[in-house]
């Protein structure tokens, strides 16, 4: 193989392809990188059984070949690269790389016996990458830390027609995030269960200016393909059955309350100083105001009160701060509606444009309340 690229180019395709390679894979190959350069372009893959990465760039290619190298190794070299281009070649059982007057040399791998990439599947739909990068920045925000409940560790990825909604739940909360696609056929329905911590690096690595694709076939319902900008990802699904969560939507909320988002977070930030671990913070509606509270009579306290527009009776409810800023953070309007039907129901947060607007029903939290002292 010889090869001439650019360097920022290589560092960034190999950062991104090499992510997905574990810290203690479960055979040495799998820590390694596959390289190919024929027909103008470097090809890079990474796989670890079930998850894959494939990328590609343009290069010089000089001699044709594949290699195998130590993918981390890699990455570390190619961000440190001091010049524009790099030269790759390789001799016996070697890589050099060099660039400007820096010249590193790798070992290679047995390429042979590296593990086949799984096929992608066929295309099920395209949305514009800011959208999904949305949804998925917020479904992310209940998706369980449990790794003894795998179901739980995912976003339940339900596709019915030109409709896409996501959700997550870590028993205390529900997040679900919503948007319209192009699906390849009208009229497909499948539902995916996908790793969120998957999800969660697809989104952080998005070109904005390219659609996503999300790839599956209902035949063979246990792979995901998802593609970006010449980026292609593929991950087994969770197997196992996520709970019947729809449910747990109230179908009326006799209570409503719409705040100013910005002024409710910072407010919860102050409020929550004082606020033990896991302790809660008080919210009590009444009237036209509602007043945050958090701490004890015999330690330090803090309260703050907010205008509110309250539809319904007077209310005190209490809430884990960590999970109410979160959910709060994941809306994108600059108001916020909460939903509540009693003190001890879980309530819903959706976001609106305006103080005096419907609610967007695009991204709907919902929040079980804690137990508090009166």
């Amino acid at each position: 193989m010889k090869v001439e690229i650019n360097s920022a180019a290589l560092s960034d395709a190999v950062a991104w392809t090499t992510r997905i390679i574990p810290s203690r894979p479960a055979t040495p190959l799998l820590a390694g990188i596959r390289l190919e350069a024929k027909d103008g372009t470097l090809n890079l893959s990474a796989f670890d059984y079930e998850t894959s990465a494939r990328n590609h760039i343009e290069a010089g290619v000089d001699e044709a070949g594949v290699v195998l190298v130590q993918g981390k190794l890699l990455a570390d070299i190619t961000k440190s690269l001091p010049s524009e281009k790099t030269y790759l070649s390789t001799e016996g059982s070697k890589i050099t790389i060099t660039s400007g007057k820096s010249t590193f040399t790798m070992q290679l791998m047995p390429d042979n016996e590296y593990p086949a990439l799984p096929e992608l599947p066929s295309t099920l739909g395209q949305v514009d990458a800011q959208t999904f990068n949305q949804a998925i920045s917020q479904a992310i925000v209940a998706v369980s830390r449990e790794e003894n409940r795998p179901v739980l560790t995912g976003i339940k990825t339900q596709i019915i027609g030109e409709k896409v909604i996501m959700t997550s739940t870590d028993r205390f909360r529900l997040s679900q995030a919503s948007f319209t696609w192009t699906p390849q056929q009208t009229e497909t329905e499948s539902t995916l269960l996908i790793r969120g911590s998957l999800l969660r690096d697809i989104a952080r690595s998005l070109d904005e200016h390219q659609n996503v694709t999300l790839d599956f076939n209902p035949e063979n319902p246990a792979l995901v393909g998802i593609e970006n900008a010449g980026r292609a990802s593929t991950c087994q699904l969770i197997d196992g059955e996520f709970p019947a969560v729809d449910r747990l939507f109230s179908d009326e909320y006799p209570i409503q309350a719409v705040l100013s988002k910005q002024d409710l977070l910072d407010a919860i930030k102050r409020v929550a100083l004082v606020a033990d671990h896991n302790a809660p913070i008080r919210m009590v509606f009444s009237g036209k105001e509602v007043t945050l509270s958090a701490g004890a009579v015999d330690e330090a306290q803090a309260n703050e009160v907010l205008e509110v527009d309250l539809d319904g009776e007077d209310i005190t409810v209490a809430f884990n701060p960590s999970y109410l800023i979160e959910g709060l953070s994941a809306i994108s309007e600059p108001f916020v509606r909460m939903k509540m039907t009693s003190a001890v129901k879980a309530i819903e947060f959706n976001g609106q444009q305006e103080a005096d607007s419907d609610e967007s029903m695009n991204y709907r939290y919902l929040l079980v309340p804690m137990r508090f002292n009166v």
